[in-house]
């Protein structure tokens, strides 16, 4: 199973929640795109637009992290994953 988490720059703490918890994170940025290399993609949410994310089409999910713990997140990483 693809644990392989884009996590938004800026969302350090939820970054470095998911690497506790076993996942493999890197940052979401224009140059690493391949949204095929990723389960799913966490985003901040306060700029849905962010380097035309919604744009992208991700073979995973994307999660808006607006409002949520790094618990949270990972909680819907993991729903997320169980799906794939």
């Amino acid at each position: 199973m693809n644990q392989r988490v884009a996590v938004e720059r800026g969302l350090s703490q939820i970054s470095q929640y998911l690497r506790q918890q076993g996942c493999e994170v890197e940052d979401l940025s224009a140059d690493n795109m391949d949204a095929n290399n990723y389960a799913c993609c966490v985003i901040s949410g306060g700029d849905k637009d962010m380097m035309g994310i919604q744009n992208v089409q991700f073979q995973g999910s994307v999660i808006n992290a607006e409002g949520m713990t790094a618990d949270e997140v990972y909680q819907a990483v993991q729903q997320r994953i169980g799906k794939q």
